[in-house]
């Protein structure tokens, strides 16, 4: 009777799930595991939680989700807090555990992690590693990984000649049982987590919940309900509301859909209902995702020094102070703050606002990007360690960028994707009344108006920061 354990990190469905396949198909008893760990409740070393509120709610959300979706199959999900090494070796004593079955993650860390489980447990147990997080397989790929492009456009023709995806992993009906007396735990409370909930409320912003049920009906709803996805390239880069994008990134870093199951969908509207621009476009995206997964397979840790993959020595003024106001959302400038003030009450931020907060920390305030990455880290639901890193590097011009002098003029993007200010607006309550022409640039206004608004005490009246350049 052969038992194995079914490791859970990045991967919590059971729909287009590798591992979760081959391993009811071989074992007996099979034991799915979620560990929380120190990658998770513990803190980075820019002095961030490695996990926030929002996304801690998320994960937990999930893990009850996939816990009943195992329920229904025969088994459950057994939750421990700890050390992975530690908390298996106490599954392979008890439990005469022979294998452990788990998806490959792309971060530095998280694969030093794969390598020091295997040198430790090997030969004791089987390892079974299988490649889930991405669009495009690794063996698939038409290079090998250390030829990977370092450009994504390059890489994007070559995957569309010569790449394929493959067809989604079928669903198990069935699985081995648990072994006998074996607990499967509870999530600790966020208090036991030492995360504070620090007066957040329901968010007012984008609310997701997590799981592979809910990440399913959002798909439902924004392909075949709403038919949305037929306008996703017109409307990706406004700012409020619910289905002006897919908002499927925090179910893909969770895990909680694959993005097979995603493109496939995409085929299936494409053959049904329409295929244009926008189809085309959402799995533009998801091989963007792609390819930052590769590019942290690639590199490893370079990607996560200050120099990035071009080891580049960018300027950086230590100010604590300029910093600590940009995380806050109290830099003066209303887009930067807006954005950043979505962030921190809802754990969710635009794909356009990303880009500008970054650039505005890393080529305005001139800090060090890398303490941006990891306060987005911390905070964002949809936090995946590729992604994130990648595009931090590539905005502060150390990453996949092929142009050196790539600069959002904060202003112009402000004017040209909330140009009656609602979004600034929404998050920033204290400028409500102003003009269109004032909610950009509060500071310019009379200093009888600026009195009159109430904003003599407040960053508007003079921001932290306003660039030669821009036009006022």
């Amino acid at each position: 009777m052969k038992t194995a354990i079914l490791w859970f990190r990045n991967d919590l469905r059971v729909r287009d799930n590798e591992a979760l396949t081959r391993a009811a198909a071989e074992f007996d008893f099979l034991i799915p595991v979620y560990c929380l760990d120190d990658s998770i409740t513990g803190s980075s070393s820019f002095g961030f939680r490695k996990t926030g509120l929002r996304r801690m709610e998320f994960i937990q959300e999930s893990l009850e989700d996939l816990h009943q979706h195992l329920q229904k199959l025969g088994s459950g999900l057994v939750i421990r807090k700890g050390l992975p090494l530690t908390i298996f070796k106490d599954l392979i004593q008890e439990f005469g555990v022979s294998a452990i079955v788990a998806h490959r993650q792309a971060g530095a860390n998280e694969r030093q992690l794969e390598d020091n489980m295997v040198n430790a447990l090997s030969p004791e147990v089987e390892f079974q590693f299988y490649q889930g997080s991405t669009l495009f397989h690794l063996d698939d790929l038409p290079f090998e990984i250390s030829n990977l492009p370092d450009i994504f456009t390059t890489f994007r023709k070559i995957v569309e000649k010569d790449g394929s995806v493959r067809e989604e992993y079928e669903m198990t009906d069935c699985l081995p049982p648990l072994p006998e007396k074996i607990e499967t735990g509870t999530f600790p409370s966020m208090e036991s987590l030492k995360i504070e909930r620090n007066g957040f409320d329901q968010p007012k912003g984008i609310f997701l919940q997590g799981g592979e049920s809910v990440a399913l009906e959002r798909l439902q709803h924004y392909f075949f309900d709403s038919k949305k996805l037929a306008e996703y390239k017109v409307t990706r880069n406004q700012l409020l509301g619910w289905d002006y994008s897919s908002k499927f990134s925090a179910w893909l870093a969770q895990g909680c859909i694959s993005p097979r199951t995603i493109y496939f969908e995409v085929r299936k509207f494409e053959k049904e209902i329409c295929k244009n621009d926008s189809t085309y476009w959402l799995i533009f995206e998801l091989m963007w995702r792609d390819y930052f997964h590769f590019v942290a397979l690639k590199y490893g840790a370079s990607l996560f020094q200050v120099g990035g993959i071009r080891r580049k020595k960018p300027e950086i003024r230590v100010d604590n102070g300029l910093f600590n106001a940009w995380c806050t959302g109290n830099t003066g400038i209303p887009f930067i703050d807006a954005n950043m003030r979505e962030l921190n009450s809802s754990g969710y931020m635009s794909n356009r606002g990303r880009q500008n907060v970054a650039s505005f920390l890393a080529k305005d305030l001139k800090q060090d990007w890398r303490f941006g990455a990891a306060y987005f880290e911390q905070q964002l639901i949809d936090y995946d360690v590729a992604s994130n890193w990648g595009n931090w590097a590539y905005v502060a011009g150390v990453g996949n960028d092929p142009r050196d002098d790539r600069y959002f003029d904060v202003l112009w993007q402000a004017r040209q994707y909330d140009r009656e200010g609602a979004f600034v607006k929404h998050w920033i309550p204290q400028l409500a009344e102003l003009t269109s022409h004032e909610i950009h640039t509060p500071w310019l206004m009379s200093k009888d108006s600026i009195k009159q608004h109430g904003l003599s005490e407040t960053p508007y009246a003079k921001p932290v920061f306003q660039h030669p350049d821009w036009i006022l």
